[in-house]
């Protein structure tokens, strides 16, 4: 793992297409901004998990992993509570 010092208002990237922002810090609680393309799915790892228990491993593309299907991610979003 590689672990980095950031402060508020600073960035990581990700290859040349995600970044990764600290918005603020406050106490133990931080706020990062994602910034990634729409065909990269980004959740936080409590709903990736129960998407993936509830629908089984995602399938995967010469892109890397995939939601299995769009329909079941929002479903699950939305029983979680996370969807619009």
């Amino acid at each position: 793992m590689l672990v980095l010092t950031r402060k508020s208002n600073q960035s990581i990237m990700i290859g040349d297409e995600i970044e990764v922002s600290v918005l603020s810090v406050m106490g133990e609680k931080v706020r990062i901004g994602i910034q990634a393309p729409q065909r990269v799915p980004v959740f936080r790892k409590e709903i990736y998990l129960e998407i993936h228990r509830e629908g089984g491993a995602a399938p995967t593309s010469k892109d890397g992993p995939t939601p299995a299907h769009g329909d079941e991610v929002e479903e699950s979003l939305h029983e979680l509570g996370e969807g619009s």
